[in-house]
């Protein structure tokens, strides 16, 4: 996120704009906590993770009243349009704004999971894959050492793209996803098909809302099954939410930095900025809400067959 406040005010301030940061999101909106943004208040940021600008839930902009005052502080700051930086809540939020009092607003997506509609990558899916894999890379160690089973549990409630991407990446024997049902029986027949094999390390890549419940309750049904594999987990948990961001993150959210402001520009009140096909493109927020940004099937046939 950092890298894209600093595109969004540089990218305004090169077009003889003035910014204004908002602290904590909605929540400080709500209570006017905001300050001017100049180049020096951006500058050496692009390296770190999250946000300079805190983010917060705000239970009270969800209500009329919330939202009524938040409409009063951006007439009080005199602000005449609004970037927003983050998720499904995030992005509503600003469509909210923009059709009761036609605010204009450009939504930036920012989500580890990568499943919003109208763009190919969101800004952090690529940092928490490699995080991921990092992660994997080290526990193979130790899977290697003490020929055990390893189950690694990711974030993914409804979305498997970390899961599917890092086991590619890590070279995982098996991936349990939300998209793909897979019962306990399934998971328990991809075992056995190693077991003849010389395969020294076995990890397993499990999102959080796989369907076969958590990976420690998976965990002891292998053990049940397999009783001579001694099963570990590890939960990375918000570990892939933090840490420095990849090149591609820093770049992609660079990209949409600029092309928001100039979007401003250009007219459009009610977007968000994505990448389809290698392109900026711009989604009116309510066909983003309608869409998702469904696991590519290609990756999780590859995974399928290079797990063997």
């Amino acid at each position: 996120m950092n890298a894209s406040i600093r595109a969004v005010v540089r990218g305004a301030l090169h077009h003889g704009l003035k910014v204004v940061g908002i602290e904590r999101g909605y929540e400080g909106l709500i209570e006017g906590r905001m300050a001017p943004l100049t180049n020096r208040s951006v500058g050496n940021i692009l390296q770190k993770g999250g946000t300079f600008l805190k983010t917060a839930r705000s239970e009270l902009f969800k209500t009329p009243a919330g939202m009524e005052q938040a409409y009063h502080k951006l007439l009080e700051y005199e602000i005449h349009a609004l970037i927003g930086i983050g998720g499904n809540g995030s992005l509503k939020g600003l469509q909210v704004l923009n059709e009761r009092y036609g605010i204009p607003v450009i939504g930036i997506p920012a989500t580890i999971d990568n499943d919003l509609g109208g763009t190919d990558f969101t800004i952090g899916f690529d940092s928490a894959v490699n995080t991921v894999v990092e992660g994997v890379d080290k526990i193979r160690d130790t899977a290697l050492s003490h020929n055990r089973l390893f189950l690694i549990e990711v974030m993914g409630r409804d979305a498997g793209q970390i899961a599917v991407s890092s086991g590619i990446a890590s070279g995982a024997i098996s991936t349990i996803i939300p998209e793909k049902e897979k019962s306990i029986d399934d998971l328990f027949k991809e075992i056995r098909l190693l077991q003849g094999s010389k395969k020294e390390s076995k990890i397993i890549i499990v999102a959080e809302g796989g369907g076969l419940g958590s990976a420690p309750s998976i965990a002891e049904k292998i053990e049940d099954e397999f009783p001579h594999y001694e099963v570990k987990v590890t939960i990375l948990g918000h570990l892939q939410r933090g840490g420095a961001p990849t090149a591609f993150d820093r770049i992609l959210a660079s990209k949409f930095g600029v092309a928001a402001v100039e979007g401003l520009i250009n007219g459009h009140q009610n977007h968000m900025v994505g990448l389809v096909n290698n392109r900026l493109e711009f989604t009116q927020l309510t066909e983003v809400f309608h869409q998702k940004n469904d696991l590519d099937g290609d990756l999780l046939r590859i995974s399928e067959f290079l797990s063997n």
